[in-house]
């Protein structure tokens, strides 16, 4: 099987780089925003045509939220345009398609774990653009499996796990926002998942949600890492009010994993657990 894997320099890009470096049953190409621009959105069906993948795995995304909103075009090249012409390619030759989406396409007003029918409704320019492309990526390839994920974080590239480290041994004391509710994902949980999914001898096309089990505050997820490293360093809880951001950050957006599971019986390990794993291993790029 011939597997191209778009954002191969991010964070989920490089776990599964690592995952699938070594395997010689897969022919695979691991394309970066060199070899792969997503934001010249006419090379992209041409690119692709020069590796004719069986499966591609879409992880290249626009994700800096808060410049999105200054930004908008950018991120909705990236996130919705490109994610059409992948999908248009995919639709031509009959490829499988695996794309990563984000639990920003919701509102953050529920107050129950979000399942995969809940109502979307984006705050922000980068959710916008993330549900325009499941839109686009379901017209045109209604065979795709879509990945709804949260709070990535990983031993590679810049992330929340990363910056409180980086933070806790420099100051003592910080302050962390206590008021957003979800649940982190390990990118390499994530990568596994997505391998088993692509392995599945049955393909199962839709929308699904996958992060890490557990409901904790951003806040709790910093006190977790200075437990874990056991830095000296005093973690305060604040509101979102007292740290204002460009863009808005859903309140609540607890993903349901019920469905994932169901389909695939994939596994889905508890946040505590996965922070420990990504903190035994040694900190990448």
């Amino acid at each position: 099987m011939k597997i191209v894997i778009t954002g191969a320099s991010g964070q989920l890009g490089s776990e599964l780089y690592d995952l699938l470096m070594n395997d010689t049953e897969m022919e695979c190409y691991f394309l970066d925003r060199k070899q792969l621009p997503l934001d010249q959105i006419l090379l992209i069906q041409d690119i692709l045509a020069m590796y004719q993948p069986d499966l591609i795995i879409h992880t290249g995304a626009y994700t800096a939220v808060d410049k999105a909103e200054e930004d908008a075009e950018t991120a909705n090249v990236v996130n919705h345009l490109a994610c059409e012409e992948i999908a248009l390619y995919c639709h031509v030759h009959g490829a499988k398609l695996i794309a990563l989406s984000t639990d920003y396409v919701f509102d953050g007003d529920s107050a129950v774990p979000l399942t995969e029918d809940a109502a979307t409704a984006p705050i922000n320019v980068y959710g916008q653009t993330k549900l325009a492309g499941e839109k686009a990526i379901q017209k045109w390839c209604p065979e795709a499996i879509i990945i709804r994920t949260s709070w990535v974080y990983s031993a590679y590239g810049k992330n929340f796990v990363k910056t409180m480290c980086r933070l806790m041994a420099e100051r003592d004391e910080i302050s962390v926002i206590n008021d957003q509710i979800g649940s982190p994902t390990y990118a390499k949980d994530l990568a596994l998942a997505i391998l088993k999914i692509a392995d599945t001898p049955v393909w199962k096309a839709g929308i699904y949600n996958y992060s890490n089990e557990g409901e904790i505050s951003w806040y709790d997820f910093a006190v977790a890492i200075r437990d874990f490293r056991s830095f000296d360093c005093q973690v305060r809880p604040i509101p979102t009010s007292a740290y204002p951001t460009p863009a808005q950050r859903p309140k609540y957006s607890l993903l349901d994993k019920s469905k994932i599971k169901a389909a695939f019986d994939v596994a889905v390990p508890n946040w505590k657990t996965s922070l420990g794993d990504m903190l035994a291993e040694e900190i990448k790029n």
